[in-house]
């Protein structure tokens, strides 16, 4: 079930969460035993530490541009593009300028 979010509603995913300086900012749409979908913003140089996700990790970035490194292999993914981090690979994300990305989780 979707929260946080207006249904039947045309929106941009972006607009969902607003830049905070210094700070990471994430907004969770969906959470289950399934499936989590989050909307996050990054400040530049702003990062979420190396940890590993118990479902395959889908990224997509809606603006800006993020440096994801997992396992040991650095990718700079920017709007527009999508990353999958897989099941129990450690990975990390950082704002190489400020930017925001969806995260779909699927366990």
């Amino acid at each position: 079930m979707y929260k946080n979010i207006d249904k039947q509603t045309k929106l941009n995913l972006k607009d969902l969460v607003e830049y905070q300086e210094g700070q990471v900012v994430s907004k969770t749409l969906v959470q289950n035993d399934y499936v989590s979908m989050t909307i996050f913003s990054f400040d530049k140089g702003e990062e979420i530490s190396t940890h590993a996700a118990g479902g395959d990790a889908m990224v997509t970035v809606l603006e800006g541009k993020g440096r994801f490194t997992v396992g040991g292999e650095v990718f700079y993914v920017e709007e527009g593009e999508t990353l999958i981090m897989p099941k129990d690979i450690p990975h990390a994300v950082y704002g190489e300028e400020r930017f925001k990305m969806q995260l779909t989780v699927s366990f």
